[in-house]
């Protein structure tokens, strides 16, 4: 049973209205037919606990790192069940995680080695802000 409106949708996600519309014109979410109210036209639209389920599957698997085009499959293989290609996509995404967090830590060890030398180095310019200029 449809029973929000995209505002409400949007509140239930924790994302604004532009986000919906936004995963609308993706194809992460379906844009129901405005409802026909007093035999008039240009109703407003319905959204049902379906939708609410989908938004935050998206915003889970965004939290998740997947990208967009990520989740978009990972939709298409609920409908399929199709476990092996789901639990290949989340291994390519575990990779990326463990190459992107080895980067993130290289930096915080290369920051680190600067912000000792700036506090011990009171000679000369900050070894901050000169390693920067390269």
């Amino acid at each position: 049973m449809k029973s929000t409106t995209i505002a409400g949708l949007a509140r239930e996600g924790g994302v604004g209205v532009e986000t919906i519309r936004y995963y609308q014109r993706r194809g992460l979410l379906d844009t129901p037919e405005r409802a026909n109210t007093y035999g008039l036209r240009g109703g407003v639209r319905r959204y049902g606990d379906e939708d609410v389920r989908k938004l935050r599957f998206i915003r889970s698997a965004q939290a998740a790192g997947f990208t967009l085009e990520e989740i978009s499959e990972l939709i298409t293989l609920d409908a399929t069940d199709d476990r092996a290609r789901a639990l290949e996509i989340a291994n390519e995404r575990i990779t990326a995680l463990d190459m992107k967090i080895a980067e993130l830590e290289a930096a915080r060890t290369s920051l680190k080695r600067l912000a000792h030398h700036c506090s011990h180095t009171h000679e000369g310019p900050c070894p901050i802000l000169t390693a920067f200029e390269h």
